[in-house]
């Protein structure tokens, strides 16, 4: 039996991918903020018989507290982690700042995964094949860090905020090895590229319309999105870190990924974590 702890578990394909590994006979800590949807993946849990494996764990991972109240819980629950998955984020159309002074988008999508991350690495280095699936947007919009800026105090959208959030974790996993050298932990970048979730929800009506209508057309629903990200959690790659577009290998050759520009945002992080 393996161990999962998945972030934005208990809804979209967080909620999907946890399913689908209890249904097989593992187990799945599923971190989310929402109790009434982290009691409702746990009684859909009990329906298919997997009630005992299944645990939500409730944090709010836009805040420092609630980062480290979720890495604190994982810990205790398990002390050996197969899986590390990323799935927490909400599109944000209006700029909020959390109760840290930090931008939720960056704060959620981006920081979280930092602290995690790189705070669950012991025990996933007691697994036999650990990895972490941080499901984020390599290879997809352009976007770039606004390293002047990473609050966007000035030029705030929600579509700006996504995908500083997006490169952000590209360096992130980038990052990974040369933070860890001798870890066995290996960090796959995955693009699901359209699925069809509620996070067009919180976007103005006519832009959630249009959303929506191209997710029928274009996307895919979660039971299609989730098994190409379960085998890569099941079999990852051989290289310390990877980047995939659905099923399409990306090189890491692009600035996306350049190292320079991970370092740099690896110390601006350790900065903002140690006001």
């Amino acid at each position: 039996m393996r161990t999962y702890v998945i972030t934005g578990g208990t809804d979209g394909m967080g909620k999907g991918l946890g399913l689908h590994f209890l249904r097989r006979g593992d187990r799945v800590v599923a971190i989310a903020s929402g109790t009434t949807k982290g009691e409702a993946f746990v009684r859909e849990a009990a329906a298919i018989g997997a009630g005992e494996r299944a645990v939500f764990l409730r944090a709010d991972l836009s805040t420092l507290t609630g980062m480290r109240d979720a890495l604190d819980g994982a810990t205790a629950l398990a002390d050996t982690v197969d899986g590390l998955v990323f799935g927490a984020q909400r599109f944000r159309p209006r700029r909020e700042i959390t109760e840290d002074g930090v931008e939720f988008t960056f704060a959620l999508h981006y920081l979280s995964r930092f602290v995690l991350g790189h705070g669950l690495v012991d025990v996933l280095e007691r697994a036999n094949a650990p990895v972490i699936m941080n499901i984020c947007g390599p290879g997809g919009f352009p976007g770039r860090i606004h390293w002047d800026d990473p609050t966007l105090r000035r030029t705030y959208t929600g579509t700006r905020a996504a995908m500083q959030a997006s490169r952000a974790n590209d360096l992130l996993g980038v990052d990974f090895p040369r933070r860890h050298p001798n870890a066995r932990t290996r960090y796959v970048l995955y693009n699901p590229l359209m699925v069809r979730t509620a996070m067009a929800d919180p976007l103005p009506t006519p832009q959630r319309i249009l959303t929506k209508a191209a997710g029928l057309v274009f996307g895919r629903s979660v039971d299609q999105a989730v098994p190409p990200i379960a085998r890569l959690l099941d079999e990852p790659p051989v290289d310390p870190v990877t980047a995939f577009r659905r099923r399409t290998r990306l090189p890491l050759t692009r600035e996306d990924f350049d190292l320079d520009n991970a370092i740099r945002l690896d110390a601006l992080t350790t900065e903002l974590l140690e006001r």
